[in-house]
């Protein structure tokens, strides 16, 4: 347009450039393919204000500028690149200022590279190149060719395609963000997997007793394999434990490990939990959901507590493990599935069989492959390991600096039969890192159901005399064990003379040797 429009004319121009910024709006907004909308956006340029070739380019991290969408070049532009301050377009992105070329046949600067042209070509063109500004700094340009006309407000079409910039500036802004939480996203899910692997790798389940020595032996077997396991133990051994070790030294440890505890759901919902249900199947089912079965698809199923199903999901459950099938609450349609079961318990599966509550047949297709978690009464060997995992952990945790376990104290903890297993010396040790408020757990920081005789299965009928005796000897055995069996410094830390700490061992024929290591 000329600069001596009548009004009429520039109404129509500045209607015609709303109706553009609206539709370049819309472009860039509808969709997250970024080059696809920069596509869509060159092509509204072309329709709505009858420019010959359009061009926009983006700055790439390796520094070079590339063309991202073209419109009206002859051939492949993907493969065109610019250098920063070279030619029209390095130097706007450079000076991330705009740079009109009038007559494009007479600027030496113009390198000719996207358009291809003839040089007999007698079209005389101008080239139109705005800077996309993000944070003050140019990320790329676009570019435009128009007839040449000695009259045409070239500050009008940079204005316009300043604004044309901007909003393409935002959408660029917006899908480096969505690449960048991309990218987190994948890396934090790459780094939870790694620690999630390491915590469930078999050397962190701790012990080397005989019985869990054979457990690790079992659970190596297992893992490589697709068979289906029942992983049985008392309540707070550690079954759970067993099961994420499994799955994340199998191969399928990159898909999903699900978890359903049977026992906490009520047998009206066990069976929509597990196999899922459609829309309308019940009342209050209002839209389509998948079950436990489909979320673990390639992965695998932790049924903690099986025992506690009902027989009528034991029927389905049982369907699933022969034909790997199902249908879904309310459908026909049946679904495949590439599942590993994985069952834990702490009932007597056999005595349920006898009684009629689990089905016998079922109880065959899970005890392919058992495992015995052992409970901590009988791996007491491994307790003071534990213990001193737990007291890290929860020193870490609470911000204590706990040094050690006295010596009294780790004789209550042998001495207490544990029916809550581990998890009961688990929650035992936390409380007393919470009690202390020194550097050493002592006997008066355990709970109470340790200090006293009838809870740890250890009543003993003493005299006063006795049990004050009992009391003194402990007292010089954490002295010593303090003090690595120096009797000097054993005697300083207790208050008394050389001599009367000698007495006393003597007394109560300990053996301050096997203190010295």
């Amino acid at each position: 347009m000329s600069k001596t429009s009548t009004p009429a004319a520039l109404e129509a121009r500045e209607s015609r450039r709303l109706a553009t910024l609206l539709e370049v709006s819309q472009a860039l907004s509808g969709t997250l393919n970024l080059r696809s909308s920069l596509h869509r956006v060159l092509e509204i340029l072309m329709k709505h204000h009858g420019y010959i070739r359009g061009l926009i380019t983006l700055l790439h991290e390796n520094g070079e500028i590339q063309i991202e969408a073209a419109d009206g070049l002859e051939g492949p532009s993907h493969h065109i690149k610019y250098r920063v301050g070279e030619g029209i377009i390095g130097r706007v992105v450079e000076s991330g200022r705009p740079v009109v070329v009038p007559r494009v046949s007479k600027e030496p600067a113009f390198l000719n590279r996207a358009s291809k042209r003839s040089e007999a070509a007698k079209e005389e063109l101008s080239f139109v190149c705005v800077p996309i500004l993000l944070s003050r700094r140019a990320v790329g340009a676009i570019g435009v060719d128009l007839k040449y006309r000695a009259d045409r407000d070239y500050d009008r079409t940079v204005q316009f395609l300043n604004i044309v910039a901007s909003s393409v500036a935002q959408a660029i802004k917006i899908q480096r963000l969505i690449e960048d939480d991309k990218r987190r996203l994948v890396q934090e899910n790459t780094q939870l997997r790694q620690e999630l692997k390491e915590r469930y790798d078999f050397s962190s389940i701790i012990g080397t007793s005989g019985p869990v020595r054979q457990m690790y032996e079992q659970m190596a077997q297992v893992a490589g394999a697709n068979t289906t396991v029942l992983i049985r133990g008392e309540s707070g051994t550690g079954k759970e434990l067993v099961a994420h070790a499994i799955h994340y030294n199998s191969p399928r440890a990159n898909k999903p490990f699900v978890k359903v505890s049977c026992a906490a759901l009520p047998d009206s919902l066990i069976e929509s939990e597990l196999f899922g249900y459609e829309k309308g199947a019940f009342t209050g089912a209002e839209q389509r959901k998948k079950g436990r079965f489909e979320l673990a698809e390639g992965g695998t199923l932790f049924l903690d507590e099986i025992g506690d199903i009902n027989l009528t999901t034991q029927v389905k459950l049982l369907r699933v493990l022969q034909e790997r099938e199902f249908e879904r609450l309310g459908s026909t349609e049946t679904i495949k599935v590439n599942v590993r079961l994985v069952a834990a318990t702490n009932k007597d599966m056999e005595r349920a069989v006898a009684a009629g509550t689990f089905r016998e047949d079922l109880y065959y297709r899970l005890n392919v492959f058992a495992i015995f978690v052992p409970p901590l009464r009988e791996r007491k060997a491994d307790l003071l390991l534990l213990v001193d995992h737990f007291l890290e952990k929860f020193s870490r945790e609470h911000r204590k600096s706990i040094k050690r376990i006295s010596t009294p104290a780790i004789d209550m903890l042998m001495a207490y039969h544990w029916p809550g297993n581990v998890r009961e010396l688990e929650n035992t040790l936390e409380r007393s890192v919470l009690m202390c408020d020194g550097q050493v757990i002592h006997g008066h920081h355990l709970p109470p159901s340790l200090q006293t005789a009838e809870a740890s299965n250890t009543i003993t009928r003493m005299s006063l005399a006795d049990a004050v005796g009992a009391f003194e000897k402990d007292l010089l055995q954490d002295a010593l064990k303090t003090t690595r069996g120096n009797r000097a410094k054993a005697a300083r830390l207790l208050d008394t003379t050389e001599r009367v700490l000698n007495y006393k061992i003597k007394k109560y024929s300990i053996d301050a040797r096997r203190f010295a290591k």
